[in-house]
């Protein structure tokens, strides 16, 4: 054990003797023992080396080494039938036909979870691969083959065959991981294999827009191209992360590392093994964000929660009652605090299980129960348009409180804007450039579907749901729309007029 004398020891250890009698009974070696190990604990702390645990892991950290093979079309020319370059380049293909293709080599990195060879990595590091190599840190060259892949969290799992048992690691628990603790990342950088960084946890649950499950661990642990598929390890040695992304103008780390955290690979990894593929949770909605305008609207004293916006024909969500405009607060007992959690939490319940909702719907909570479906990546969300009432009028409607000018939709509306037949509800006619709905962003040739969450069968509909929406002390109304960009709601202030 080392001791570190520092100036406030010293003061200690003189204070010591000098009120000495004044303590009485207590043996001097016992408080100057106490004060040497408060000064080694702190010493500890304030030095400690990575060195044992990055000694313990680096067995268990494999560099991932692909090959690809592609096709490079500048080799061979064409010519139409009939050419008299036909014959010539004919003969001169024939002679090149090899390098027609060329070999691609990349690295990346990945980590043994099982001593039978077991690996993961990054799919985004064996993707197109024909061939793939695991490097073990004593330079050993394995033939790795795929047992699965998920390009949606970016996890690939391998299987290679040693004579041996090889060092493998463990997940731990990243849900447990706080800002602030310690972490170590090791991998393959730039191609040099067995780099131990470490950092700390910058942030969690973090969103870069890289896919529908982001929930990533940021951390200022030097991350760099070729740490792709490497291990983050808390301070005991577990595995609480995949390094998955870096965010950085030059290509090298610049202190902004993404790791998927263990909690949301563990079931990945499970369902790779078991099955090949993922099987996720379906629930059949398409969701858009709660803003504050939103949840003003709606009369949620918080902004919180999925708002839905389209419902699946015959989908969990329409069999379990889940209507469109409902704000899904949550699923399953968890919490839904923001849209961007719900398909997270939906994809990792278990397919069949029947499990509590609880929306919001018209002013008041509902409890609602659900059988949670098979997520099918080719499904589609359509949504079956309810059929409203028809006129011939082509009269308008001002609404100076919104800034808008309205149409029913009819046939001659219809030709006029160039709507789909399955267009219903209110066309935009004009936008007051002053008006709230210019706030918003609507335009000419936009269309109201509901307004207040009810459907629009006459102008006289919006007309009524502002009125109400004013009675009721709201500063804002719910509008279901359909633009260009989709259908999805907007709350629009409501205005003097």
């Amino acid at each position: 054990m080392r001791y570190i004398f520092t100036w406030p020891l010293i003061i200690a250890a003189s204070l010591v003797l000098r009120w000495r009698g004044t303590i009485g009974r207590i043996p001097l070696f016992i408080l100057m023992g106490f004060l040497l190990m408060t000064s080694s604990a702190h010493s500890r702390v304030a030095g400690e080396s990575f060195a044992d645990l990055a000694q313990k892991l680096l067995p268990s950290v494999v560099t991932i080494s692909t090959t690809s093979v592609i096709k490079d079309p500048s080799v061979s020319p064409q010519f139409p039938p009939g050419s008299p370059f036909e014959e010539f380049f004919r003969e001169f293909r024939e002679r090149n036909r090899p390098q027609e293709q060329r070999r691609s080599t990349s690295v990346g990195s990945g980590f043994i979870i099982e001593k039978s060879g077991v690996v993961i990595t990054n799919e985004h590091v064996i993707r197109d691969a024909q061939e793939i190599k695991v490097i073990l840190q004593d330079n050993t060259t394995l033939t790795a083959k795929l047992i699965g892949r998920d390009p949606k969290t970016d996890i690939a799992v391998l299987q290679v065959n040693s004579e041996k048992d090889l060092p493998s690691v463990s997940f731990g628990d990243s849900d447990q991981l706080r800002v602030g603790d310690w972490v170590v990342a090791i991998g393959n950088p730039w191609g040099l294999g067995g780099s131990v960084t470490a950092g700390i946890v910058s942030a969690r649950g973090r969103n870069i827009g890289s896919g529908p499950y982001d929930d990533f661990i940021q951390t200022d642990a030097s991350i760099n191209k070729g740490n792709s598929g490497g291990p983050l390890f808390n301070m005991r040695g577990e595995v609480v992360g995949i390094n998955s992304n870096i965010l950085s103008p030059t290509g090298g780390s610049v202190g902004l590392g993404f790791s998927i955290p263990s909690s949301t690979a563990k079931g990945v990894i499970d369902q790779l093994r078991r099955y090949g593929r993922t099987r996720r949770g379906w629930l059949g909605v398409r969701i858009q964000q709660v803003t504050d305008e939103i949840g003003e609207s709606l009369g949620l004293k918080k902004a919180s929660g999925a708002l839905v916006a389209e419902i699946t024909a015959g989908s969990p969500a329409e069999k379990g009652k889940i209507q469109k405009g409902d704000v899904i607060l949550s699923f399953n007992d968890q919490v839904v605090n923001e849209m961007r959690n719900l398909p997270r939490i939906v994809a990792s319940t278990e397919i069949g299980q029947k499990v509590p909702i609880v929306v919001w719907r018209k002013g008041k909570k509902k409890s609602l129960s659900v059988a949670v479906g098979e997520l099918d990546e080719k499904q589609a969300l359509l949504i079956e348009p309810g059929q409203q009432k028809d006129t011939k009028s082509t009269k308008e409607s001002k609404l100076p409180s919104l800034g808008l000018t309205l149409a029913f939709i009819n046939d001659a509306v219809r030709k006029q804007f160039k709507l789909k037949k399955s267009s219903r509800g209110a066309v935009i006619t004009f936008v007051d450039p002053g008006g709230t709905a210019a706030e918003q962003g609507l335009k000419k040739g936009d269309i109201i579907i509901e307004a207040g969450q009810t459907a629009i069968n006459s102008l006289r509909d919006v007309k009524d749901k502002i009125e109400k929406a004013r009675r009721e002390g709201r500063k804002s109304i719910l509008l279901l729309m359909e633009r260009q960009s989709g259908i999805g709601f907007i709350a629009i202030r409501i205005g003097q007029g």
